[in-house]
């Protein structure tokens, strides 16, 4: 591999960029909810989820583009704390997950600190790159979840 390939590849990756940007906010966002006892992506999940309704697991992991074991150990430990419920599909025994009462009073108790980053998040990024995150994700096809 010739010194131009690599200086190319550091200079001008743009998958590199993108995941340090997301690791930056990612530590932004679970840093001002560390008290609450949750990190952005599980926020984010019980967000999906209250606005999916039931679903099975594997709706969550589409909707919010995450492994099946990513949402799976999140999932486990929204359960542990009663912020989410399994219940039964059918007869087959599939599950649906739901959002509890519980993990509703939780979204709304982190709302304060979650506000916080997001206006962190804001000016780290600036308008523009705000405008841009919005834009290209909507470009994809993303919309938020259940929408």
């Amino acid at each position: 591999m010739s010194t131009s390939s690599i200086d190319e590849i550091v200079g001008d990756c743009l998958a590199v960029r993108v995941r340090l940007i997301g690791r930056a906010l990612t530590s932004l966002y679970d840093s001002a909810l560390d008290g609450h006892g949750l990190t952005i992506a599980q926020v984010n999940l019980l967000a999906a989820l209250g606005k999916v309704g039931p679903c099975p697991p594997s709706r969550l992991g589409d909707v919010l583009q995450l492994e099946r074991s990513t949402v799976s150990r999140n999932l486990n430990l929204l359960l542990n704390h009663g912020w989410v419920e399994a219940v039964s599909a059918d007869a087959k025994g599939m599950r649906e997950v739901v959002l509890t009462a519980a993990g509703r009073a939780k979204i709304e108790s982190v709302m304060p600190e979650w506000r916080q980053a997001q206006r962190q998040a804001a000016e780290l990024l600036g308008t523009a790159g705000v405008n841009a995150i919005q834009g290209i994700a909507s470009g994809m096809g993303y919309a938020p979840a259940g929408a």
